[in-house]
């Protein structure tokens, strides 16, 4: 119920009349006066009550009537009356109707009360209503009762005294809380000062409010009380202490800091009056040091344990509150602080000091402010670091002081105790002997027990609480070490968590920011850092010594474990600081606890080295950082070998060592992520422990323990094998926890590792002592977990585990390839996001090592290696995507020296590829694909490998053939983008056959690979190489767009040709012996060069065939006719090469691209040229004739589909591919022209042994060749080109056959058979004969160079062509001895009688058919035909074969038949003239001939040859002799001599009697006779000419008649009664009709007619008849007879003189 409400009111108004109603009967006696007022009292009350609304307001208005009554009561002193009053007063108190004034009244009447000693509880009681119902009292008033209450506190009574105390300190509190309320209320006005008068410091108190100023006072005389000085407004005190106004100080500090921090006179205070204060208080304990003479005159020559106790209360009030205002005088009093601490201070003092320090490590915010006051600044107190370097020289100086120092400090009786077990050393075990060891320190014979002292994080102290006491406490021994102890963990606990909670804050918003502004970069508050880093700086070095020390120490456990847990959380922090000196400083003390004293380890050592240099200086001690020492009171737990190269022996392990290892692991486990380079420091040294306690690395790269034999040294206690699993355990979920560690630091665990590897890799190469895998096994590990960020850890983890595989140490390399081939594999089997397949870099990145690993050397390595491919074929391989470069990289790395089995799993790698993979790699790989391929194929450890990789690369010429579409599109999207890029970077495009499209590339590099491979050193791989190219190319070749043909040609086939060339013209000739084993080798592949022959020609005949199968195609590209002359330049030379194989197959090869058809445009093609499809896919099929081979078998359809979009030049029309084509078979013609020149031109100078001679199966090859050929030149063939294939057949006829081959070419020499070559050769001519023959005119001039040669073919019939100055054996010469085989150096001539026999037959029948042409005429062809018939006809019996000569004749007569008639019709041209002297000699020669027959002719034979004779006669009368006046005079005497000649018989001795009738040609001699007669009858001489013939005719027949007679009659006389032989009797028989005859005509004749010399042979005939008349035979007589009687016509009687001489 408030005091306010209608009831409280009316209750108060009631307890008022009843109390004035009490007042009024007690005084109605003693004090009437008192009566009286009481009851005006009452009436005064009513009136009040009744008058007015508010009724507490009247009665406040009139309180001083309201309490007169009461005071006066008080005033009679009376206790009874006075217990009443006060009662009343403090009522109307609570119910605040006391006005000012009366409260001054109140106030006044209590002090009255006061000096009289009376009701003094009650008094303060009512002084405390008073106060604090109400804020009515002020000034001087307040003063009163403030001094009032002071005064009671000093009296005699304890109870009073206490209970003053706490009014007073309740009275203080009261003035201050008013005037914070005061503050409150007045919170919005904005006060104006007054300006500030002069320049003092102090602003006028007028300027406060009523409270503050109230306040003010108070403070200000508080002060000045402590101080020993008067008050300014407690006026009427009369005494004080020091210790009660301290603690008034205190409290009002301590409760009101916002008072002196609002208002600036109370701040002033502060400064001016309280601090110079404490500083004076202090100065007793400053001076003071123990056990020296007191020095000083000053009056406290001793500290004071109250004073200075309360005045570091005041202190820590000063600095917890004021700091901010107190920097200056913070310093001085942290100074005092700190050197409170030292040695040479009393236990107590230095007792309460470290409690104080506790405090403030208590406040991790004010430390901060420390440092940024102190420490940052320049020329200031390095306050932080000297506070916490106290700390650390404090404890150091609890071990390091000798026990007779401390005697002093533990005189007290309740240190005995502990003070007896401290002197009886560590022996002792415990204060009281009990079982539990207690916690303690003990450091070199220094034993120092430790207590617990407060609650963690709360400095709860003992000996600052002590206000009772005056006389210093003893302190326990221990208690001061342990203090500095929690105040260590505290101060690091403070520090850490308070900046690790800011950093989180900085860091959320950070996130925060990057949330909102993606774009910016978070920037932190450089200050906030700053701070940070000094704080740590500051305090890095102290801490340290002093934890190294205690942790060295330590024998306890807990202490032990929370000594650790501050190493580790100030290393942490350090390290997310980056301070990282202090970081590694920590680390290295907790990696040096965790192993054996004094072991080596290099990485600690200089470590420590650059710590142990910094020594601190603390106010002159020097703070060294203590090395752990080496008496271990621990338990041992193992024994085990070290693993540095420190001498042998063994180390031992304790518990804390283990304890240790353990924070160690949680260090990496927890921190991982700010270790940073310290990584190395930690993983050094569980590298070493691993290696003590003997575990070794399983799968995976977890440590396992390792069996009792690895380490036959090392001892493992029980409580250390239990906790080994769980180490390993640790260790592998340390590994695992890197997973959480951001990438930075994940980069340093990986560096360390590596560093830490390096080492082991050192350690190893040098001896054969077992290396350490520990690094290895992690580095493992930590890439096994990582997978998710494999990226960013790849590189420095497997470049270095590619250099541990390069280890001579074969355990160490084996498991370097190991974790890299594990790594690789589960980097490749973990589900990436985004998965491998999107991600080509990260995919590539993570191939790249396996392709690294291809350049170690050692076996075991590159086999693991391959292993592995093989495995992540079986398993990834569907998803390798762009690692497939990588992969067949990797397969494709072999070389020769990596010996077979090597050789042979990589094999198997790409034989899983093709067969398996092609479909699922990207097209850009495919190219790879063949270069392995490729490579294998060149590899020459394992012949069946390079054989089996040709199959393969056939296999992927078929796989590009049925995915042709889906890789053509793949490739051209990749090209598409390659270009892009090109473009943007300002390069070309950059690609092996760039210009071609990448499909069409691909085959290019097929193709380019087989020819390398066609060119391999091994016979076996060269000829597969060459198949399968070839067989590709026509398989496949279909699919190459028409540009790319050009590459085809120039870059794959021709540069194969010229290799192949080389090669083949280089290659050894020396004998190969049987191969390996038992193989032979056949002779003719013996040498390397017939080996490369053989290839050669194969080579040749595949580029041949495909110039054939693609004629139509390759004419389309513009350099077809450079292409077509290489071609046949290399046609050329291998026809040309030494070797029979080759140079036959050339021709072969000639001969193929010869038989090609160029297809025509017809109308199919017009049709679809209007579609606009080029004519080039037309098939030729429907314009093919017999000559035209069917080019293309793939239809039509598919063929546009494939073209369409590739834009190809139609052909153009048909005259410039004729003329384009002319060119070509002209350059072919050149070709053979030169071959065939130079294949038979015959050797100039005396033949070697060795000299090359063309064999004749090529030589008729060759000439073969030129029918097909000419066909296509024969328009522009000209004499010249004639003139050099005369050259040509005739050096091809000439050549010799090598005596060894020619049982197989000669026929034997009876058959008369031609050898092809002859018919070759033959066969030519004919076709150009046929050619000109139904050329056109000019062609005609050719026929007689023909016949030219001809008729030297002709000639060999009689003799033989010379081959060079050759030594041949003629088969002819051998004709009557048997040929047999010559000596095999020698060459056999052909018989070459059937050959030129045949040339005469084929002369013949041409002239049969030319005989009238203009050039023949011209040319003299007859004249040349006679002329070298002539030979044989003269030879006749003596030509080498009989044949021939009859063969001459005959040929002679139809020659002549056809011959003479032309050669009379153009008798006046004179082109004849010089023919008949020729046919006259002809003739001669061959009837009268100079050989004799052989004996052996039969009369058959002979009277064949006659009829032949005869034949010839024949011709001459009915052919030559009716046409005399056309003939020339001379030719027509020689004629007619000639039949007189062989009319006259002309009779060889050696004839036989009975043969002589035949062998005298009676036949021929009658046939010459008639014919001479025949002329003589010639009455139809109409011509001076031919009346000359019959003269001559005539005479040479009277002279022949003569000359028969005469030898008749000779005869007949000399044979007596013998009968003349029967020709002769015929003859004159013959020769007297012949005269009849004469007569007969000369009768008829007119007689001028006549010549005079006829007549005068006539008559001179008749004598010479009638000496016939003896004859004997009737047939002559009656001959005679008829001869005789036309004589009578001449008889006539001579004509007078006169008449003759007028005549």
């Amino acid at each position: 119920m408030s005091i306010s409400s209608p009831e409280a009111v009316k209750k108060l108004l009631e307890n008022m009349q009843t109390d004035l109603r009490s007042l009024s009967m007690e005084c109605k006696k003693k004090f009437p006066p008192v009566k009286e007022a009481a009851e005006s009292g009452i009436v005064k009350i009513k009136t009040i009550a009744a008058r007015n609304m508010d009724i507490l307001a009247a009665l406040k208005e009139n309180s001083l009537e309201v309490v007169q009554p009461f005071l006066m009561g008080c005033g009679t002193k009376e206790p009874k009356i006075t217990q009443l009053c006060l009662a009343a007063i403090q009522r109307l108190m609570s119910h605040e109707v006391v006005s000012e004034a009366a409260a001054g009244n109140i106030i006044n009447m209590l002090w009255q009360l006061m000096e009289n000693g009376l009701e003094e509880l009650k008094l303060l009681q009512t002084v405390l209503v008073l106060l604090t119902t109400n804020t009515v009292v002020h000034d001087e008033v307040l003063s009163k009762a403030i001094v009032l209450c002071f005064r009671l506190h000093f009296t005699k009574d304890n109870i009073t005294n206490n209970t003053a105390a706490a009014t007073v300190r309740q009275v203080v509190t009261v003035v201050f809380e008013r005037m914070v309320a005061e503050d409150e209320r007045c919170k919005g006005i904005v006060e104006h000062p007054p300006p500030v008068q002069g320049n003092t410091n102090r602003r006028s108190v007028s300027t406060l409010r009523p409270s503050a100023k109230d306040a003010y006072m108070l403070f200000q005389d508080l002060c000045q009380l402590v101080n020993a000085d008067a008050p300014y407004w407690l006026v009427g005190m009369t005494e004080m202490t020091r210790t009660f106004g301290l603690e008034l100080l205190e409290s009002v500090l301590n409760d009101f800091p916002g008072v002196f921090l609002q208002h600036q006179e109370f701040s002033f205070l502060l400064k001016e009056r309280v601090c110079p204060l404490v500083i004076k208080l202090f100065s007793p304990n400053i001076k003071f040091r123990q056990g020296s003479s007191a020095a000083s005159p000053a009056p406290v020559e001793k500290p004071y344990f109250p004073i200075c106790m309360r005045l570091l209360r005041v202190v820590s009030v000063l600095i917890k509150h004021f700091y901010g205002l107190l920097v200056t005088e913070c310093e001085i009093f942290l100074s005092l602080l700190v050197k409170f601490l030292d040695g040479e201070k009393p236990q107590w003092l230095r007792a309460v000091a470290v409690e104080s320090v506790h405090r403030l490590c208590v406040q991790p915010h004010l430390l901060r402010s420390f440092c940024q006051s102190y420490d940052m600044k320049q020329h200031s107190t390095k306050v932080f670091r000297d506070i916490v370097n106290a700390l650390g020289s404090f404890i150091q100086s609890l071990f390091i002081v000798p026990n007779a120092g401390n005697s002093t400090a533990l005189s007290a009786p309740a240190g005995s105790g502990a003070q007896g077990t401290a002197q009886g050393g560590p022996g002792a075990g415990g204060v009281s002997g009990n079982l539990t060891t207690q916690a303690a320190f003990e450091y070199r014979g220094t034993w120092i027990p430790l207590m617990t002292v407060s609650v963690q994080g709360s400095a709860k102290a003992t000996y600052l609480e002590m206000l009772d006491k005056v006389e210093p406490p003893s302190i326990p021994e221990g208690y001061a070490m342990s203090v500095a102890f929690s105040a260590l963990l505290d101060l690091v606990r403070g520090i850490t968590s308070m900046i690790e909670r800011e950093l989180a804050v900085e860091e959320e918003a950070a996130a925060e920011f990057r949330d909102t502004h993606p774009d910016k970069q978070w920037q932190p508050q450089p200050g906030v850092h700053l701070v940070w880093e000094e704080m740590v700086s500051a305090c890095w070095c102290g801490l340290l010594a002093a934890l190294s020390l205690l942790l060295d120490a330590s024998t306890d456990e807990t202490a032990t474990e929370n000594i650790l847990k501050a190493e580790l959380t100030m290393a942490s922090l350090c390290g997310r600081l980056g301070l990282v000196t202090p970081r590694d400083a920590f680390i290295t003390a907790i990696c040096k606890a965790s192993l054996p004293p004094h072991y080596a380890l290099t990485v600690l050592s200089s470590n420590a080295a650059n710590l142990s240099g910094k020594a601190y200086s603390i106010q002159g001690q020097s703070v060294q950082i203590i090395s752990p020492s080496s008496e271990s009171h621990q338990q041992v737990v193992a024994v085990g070998q070290p693993l540095t190269s420190q001498p042998q022996g063994t180390v031992v392990l304790t518990a804390k060592n283990i304890q240790c290892m353990r924070t160690l692991l949680n260090l990496a486990h927890c921190h991982g992520a700010v270790l940073g380079t310290s990584w190395q420091l930690v993983l050094a040294t569980l590298q070493h422990l691993v290696w003590i306690l003997g575990l070794k690395p399983g799968m995976g790269g977890a440590l396992k323990p390792g069996r009792a034999v690895e380490g036959p040294s090392t001892v493992l206690t029980t409580a250390v094998m239990t906790d080994l699993p769980i180490i390993s355990n640790i260790l592998s979920r340390l590994f695992e926890s890197s997973q959480y560690l951001d990438d930075v630091s994940l980069h340093h665990l990986i560096n360390a590792l590596c560093s830490l590897s390096l080492e082991a890799m050192e350690m190893a190469s040098g001896n054969n002592k077992e290396p350490s895998l520990f690094a290895v096994a992690k580095l493992l590990e930590t890439g096994l977990v990582n997978m998710d960020r494999i990226e960013i850890l790849w590189r420095p983890l497997t470049g270095h585990l590619l250099e541990v595989c390069q280890h001579p140490n074969s355990r160490m390399r084996e498991w370097g390839a190991e974790a890299l081939t594990a790594l690789i594999k589960a980097s490749l089997a973990y589900k990436h996001d985004p998965p491998l397949a999107q991600n080509q870099r990260l995919q590539l990145l993570l191939l790249n090592p396996l392709k690294e690993l291809s350049n170690v050397l050692h076996a075991d390595i590159r086999q693991k290696q391959l292993e592995s491919v093989l495995q992540i074929l079986q398993s990834q391989g569907d998803s390798l995507g762009p690692g497939w470069p990588l992969v067949l990289g990797v397969i494709g790395a072999i070389r020769n020296d990596q010996g077979e089995s090597l050789i042979r799993t990589a094999f198997q790698c790409l034989q899983l590829v093709v067969t398996d993979f092609l479909p699922t790699m990207p097209c850009t790989c495919l190219q790879i694909v063949v270069d392995v391929a490729g490579s294998f194929g060149l590899q020459n450890q394992e012949l069946n490998i390079s054989l089996t990789s040709i199959g393969l690369l056939w296999n992927i010429s078929d796989y590009f053939f049925q995915r042709g579409e889906a890789i053509i599109q793949e490739l051209e999207m990749e090209e598409e983008a390659l270009q892009k890029q090109a473009q943007e970077k300002g390069e070309t495009l950059n690609r092996p056959f760039h210009p071609a499209p990448p499909f069409d590339c691909l085959w290019l590099c097929l193709y380019a690979k087989l020819g390398e491979l066609c060119v391999d050193p091994r016979p076996a791989v060269r000829k597969s190489a060459g198949q399968t190219l070839f067989s590709t190319i026509a398989a496949h070749g279909t699919l190459l767009q028409q540009p790319t043909w050009h590459i085809v040609v120039w870059k794959v086939l021709f540069q194969l040709l010229g290799c192949v060339r080389t090669s083949s013209t280089t290659a050894d000739k020396e004998k190969i012996e049987s191969g390996g084993g038992n193989i032979l080798i056949h002779h003719s592949r013996d040498t390397a060069e017939k080996q490369w022959a053989e290839t050669w020609v194969l080579t040749l005949a595949g580029v041949a065939r495909i110039f054939n199968t693609r004629r139509y195609l390759l004419q389309q590209l513009g350099d077809f006719f450079e292409a077509w002359e290489v071609l046949l330049n290399h046609i050329q030379s291998a026809a040309l090469s030494k070797n029979n194989e080759v140079s036959l197959a050339a021709l072969k090869s000639f001969q193929e691209i010869l038989q090609i058809v160029t297809p025509v445009r017809d109308s199919v093609g017009d049709s679809f040229a209007a579609m606009g499809v080029p004519p080039v896919l037309i098939d030729p099929l429907s314009a093919s004739g017999p000559g035209r081979p069917l080019v293309r078998s793939d239809s039509l359809v598919e063929r546009l589909t494939r073209y369409n979009g590739a834009e190809l030049q139609a052909p153009p029309p048909g005259e410039e591919s004729a003329l384009e084509d002319s060119a070509l078979w002209w350059s072919a013609w050149n070709t053979w022209y030169r071959t065939g020149t130079d294949s038979t031109r015959p050797p100039s100078g005396p033949t070697e042994k060795f000299s090359f001679i063309p064999s004749q199966p090529f030589l008729t090859a060759l000439i073969q060749i030129f029918p097909a050929l000419y066909q296509h030149i024969k328009a522009n063939f000209s004499m010249e080109d004639l003139k050099k294939l005369g050259v040509i057949l005739h050096g091809a006829v000439s050549v010799p056959i090598s005596s060894d081959a020619s049982p197989f070419i000669l026929p034997s020499y009876t058959e008369a058979v031609l050898t092809s070559l002859q018919e070759a050769v033959l066969t030519a001519l004919d076709v150009l004969q046929k050619a000109i023959c139904v050329g056109p005119e000019n062609l005609q001039v050719m026929y007689p160079a023909i016949f030219e040669q001809l008729l030297l073919f002709v000639e060999f019939s009689c003799k033989p062509p010379q081959y060079g100055r050759m030594e041949t054996k003629h088969v002819a010469n051998a004709k009557y001895n048997q040929i047999q085989l010559f000596a095999p150096a020698e060459w056999v001539a052909l018989n070459y009688v059937p050959f030129a026999e045949r040339s005469l037959e084929v002369m013949v029948d041409l002239y049969h058919k030319t005989a009238c042409h203009k050039a023949v005429i011209n040319e003299k062809v007859l004249q040349n035909i006679i002329k070298t018939l002539r030979m044989p006809l003269g030879l006749k019996y003596s030509c080498p074969s009989e044949s021939t000569w009859k063969l001459a004749v005959s040929s002679l007569l139809k020659v002549l038949s056809i011959g003479l008639p032309v050669a009379r019709q153009h008798a006046s041209s004179g082109k004849f003239d010089t023919m008949w002297p020729e046919l006259a000699n002809a003739f001669e020669d061959f009837l009268f001939t100079k050989s004799t027959p052989p004996d052996n002719v039969s009369i058959q034979e002979f009277q064949k040859n006659e009829a032949v004779d005869v034949e010839v006669v024949q011709l001459i009368s009915t052919e030559i002799l009716p046409f005399a006046n056309f003939i020339p005079k001379d030719f027509v005497g020689q004629i007619m001599t000639m039949l007189n000649r062989g009319s006259i018989h002309s009779q060889s001795a050696s004839f036989t009697e009975a043969e002589i009738d035949v062998r005298m040609r009676e036949d021929f001699s009658k046939v010459c006779f008639e014919t001479l007669l025949q002329f003589s009858f010639s009455n139809k001489v109409s011509t001076p000419q031919e009346g000359y013939i019959s003269r001559m005719a005539l005479s040479v027949l009277l002279k022949r008649s003569q000359d028969v007679l005469r030898r008749y009659v000779e005869d007949e006389r000399l044979s007596g009664r013998c009968p003349l032989p029967r020709q002769q009797v015929t003859e004159i028989i013959f020769v007297l009709k012949a005269i009849s005859t004469l007569m007969d005509s000369l009768k008829k004749t007119q007689p001028e007619n006549v010549d005079g010399n006829t007549w005068a042979q006539v008559i001179a005939l008749y004598p010479t008849l009638v000496e016939c008349i003896t004859c004997s035979s009737p047939e002559v007589s009656s001959a005679l007879k008829e001869a005789l009687g036309p004589f009578k016509d001449f008889m006539q009687p001579p004509v007078s003189r006169v008449q003759n001489g007028e005549s």
